[in-house]
């Protein structure tokens, strides 16, 4: 028997000054068996940092193919393509070539080392946009999964703030590679 998905309702504000974009979003998360709940809050971050109406999340890990979170315009063409992690530099690739922007979101131990390894060639990728999470950033917000979270996403002057009514954490994203 297969393992289900397990749902998280998470009522997402986001005051981001520097775009400037306000909004209040109900998201609905499915997180894979096979996910952390560090790898799908950074997901939660990525829609923070680029919030948008059209912006969605993917169908998951399952979906090798598809991007973590993606927005589309009016003729269903992708203008943002978003993946999490340490993705397949092919994929990145094929994703460049689909899309308008591409982001990453690197975390884990051996972020710096993929992206030494990468560089190369994705440094070629002119619509790239590449940011790091420190591990123990990334860890932190593992703290803030609940399934019925309601929390908050301040971003002003290059300063991010993400938390619940119970902790504010305040993660830093190094640009690694691209614009801000």
């Amino acid at each position: 028997m297969a393992l289900k998905s397990t749902i998280y309702k998470i009522k997402l504000n986001v005051s981001d000054m520097d775009r400037p974009h306000y909004g209040e979003y109900a998201l609905t998360v499915a997180r894979h068996p096979s996910e952390s709940d560090e790898r799908m809050m950074v997901r939660v971050l990525a829609f923070a940092l680029h919030a948008d109406e059209d912006l969605r999340f993917g169908r998951g890990l399952s979906t090798e193919d598809e991007a973590d979170l993606y927005a589309q315009d009016l003729t269903g063409a992708i203008r943002l393509w978003i993946d999490v992690g340490l993705p397949d530099e092919r994929l990145v690739r094929k994703a460049a070539a689909r899309a308008d922007q591409v982001v990453v979101l690197n975390y884990g131990r051996t972020a710096n080392q993929w992206w030494e390894q990468s560089k190369g060639t994705l440094s070629k990728l002119a619509n790239l946009t590449v940011y790091r999470l420190s591990t123990a950033d990334s860890q932190a917000l593992a703290s803030l999964a609940q399934r019925g979270a309601d929390l908050q996403c301040i971003v002003q002057e290059g300063q991010l703030w993400l938390g619940d009514e119970g902790a504010m954490l305040q993660p830093s994203l190094e640009t690694v590679f691209g614009r801000r």
